[in-house]
């Protein structure tokens, strides 16, 4: 039976409150796949209408985080950044997940005096940021972002899914399950496809051998 959760187990606005001013709050979706982009978000909460339930996208429900999603792109400032697979095979996964959060922070159409920026490792932004390693379950505003961002990606596969129904990424999302594996080998690598992670370019090579 899953842990029932207490109040010191969800994000707070403490980071925020802490920082003052117009915080906004990073995170990313996407990093380990082997198909499709990665996403980030940027968003600044009113803090008169946070949403009930924000949490890490990664421990709600895909029911839960498509309400969430709604109420904060209705009532709250969101900026979306996409690192396509181009920039990924590159760049690196890393640094194009770093420019999609750059990319993202300057969707905003509000300036933020700060950003809360989920993990350990800083992008380039036009604010000075914080980096909050577990972010996602300390922040309101990043658990928001985490939400948008997971929401977001996950749509994009979906209909990404519908244009080659083999990999099963209406399922996996593009990450390496069984299915994805075996359709890579039947079917090979599509133009969504991270050439430069180690399991596609297997499969390039084999298919050239």
């Amino acid at each position: 039976m899953a842990r029932a959760r207490h109040l010191d187990d969800l994000p707070d606005f403490a980071l925020e409150v802490a920082l003052g001013g117009t915080v906004a709050g990073i995170d990313e979706a996407g990093r380990g796949p082997w198909a499709g982009p990665v996403v980030a978000a940027a968003v600044v909460l009113d803090v008169r209408a946070i949403p009930n339930g924000l949490d890490d996208s990664k421990r709600l429900s895909a029911a839960a985080r498509a309400r969430l999603y709604d109420e904060i792109m209705d009532g709250h400032q969101v900026g979306v950044g996409i690192g396509e697979v181009a920039r990924i095979d590159r760049d690196n996964i890393l640094q194009a997940t770093l420019w999609s959060m750059g990319c993202a922070l300057d969707e905003l159409l509000c300036v933020p005096s700060a950003a809360l920026v989920d993990g350990n490792r800083a992008p380039q932004l036009s604010c000075p940021c914080q980096t909050v390693i577990g972010g996602d379950r300390r922040s309101l505003s990043i658990a928001a972002a985490s939400i948008i961002a997971k929401v977001t990606r996950d749509r994009m596969m979906e209909d990404l899914a519908r244009l080659h129904p083999a990999y099963g990424w209406d399922r996996n999302k593009g990450y390496g399950t069984k299915i994805h594996a075996e359709a890579l080998a039947s079917h090979g690598v599509t133009p969504h496809h991270r050439r430069s992670f180690k399991p596609v370019a297997k499969a390039l090579a084999r298919a050239a051998a």
